[in-house]
């Protein structure tokens, strides 16, 4: 069922909302997403981010550009996964991220929600993947499409989606040392 929704010109442009994923261990699963982003709120699209894994309060390149641009924009995780010490906090955190996500989701008031990192939550067991799916599948309204990022996502989410992307890294400065660059990974 597609969504009516008025574009710059006053002309009725139909849209149905997608759930697409963008997962594998190469670079540019964020960076796939935020330029989906981007293309959207261009449009004049409803946009939301919410990451389930960086830290809050991080001050990255992407977060100070959503300030300046007005994207909603939420860091609600307890950093990397395989940094962290605490896995109840971890935890804790991406079951509050997944609130606040049925919230923007179900609310109607979206085009296009984020869910940045969110495949860690299922992998690590946070959260129920049938049941997130069928959340979704009940909830979500039909214009609003949704983007879940991150490495290792679960065959039934790759089934579920409508579109998926495998990044697959082939070459990367890490490899010969270089540290992360501003600009670049954040």
């Amino acid at each position: 069922m597609a969504a009516q929704r008025d574009t710059d010109s006053g002309e009725a442009a139909e849209r149905t909302g997608l759930v697409m994923v963008f997962t594998g261990c190469g670079k540019g699963k964020t960076t796939a997403a935020l330029g989906a982003l981007f293309r959207a709120w261009g449009w004049d699209w409803r946009t939301c981010v919410i990451q389930f894994i960086k830290g809050d309060g991080g001050d990255w390149g992407e977060v100070r550009a959503a300030r300046r641009l007005g994207i909603e924009w939420h860091t609600m995780g307890a950093g990397f996964t395989w940094q962290t010490q605490d896995c109840e906090l971890a935890a804790a955190k991406a079951r509050q991220a997944w609130e606040l996500a049925q919230r923007r989701i179900a609310s109607g008031a979206y085009d296009l929600v984020i869910l940045d990192e969110m495949t860690y939550a299922f992998t690590c067991g946070w959260l129920d993947l049938d049941q997130v799916l069928a959340w979704i599948s009940r909830h979500r309204p039909p214009f609003t499409s949704l983007i879940i990022t991150g490495r290792g996502a679960p065959e039934p989410l790759i089934r579920f989606a409508d579109l998926v992307t495998e990044m697959r890294g082939l070459k990367h400065p890490y490899d010969r040392g270089l540290q992360a660059q501003m600009g670049i990974e954040y």
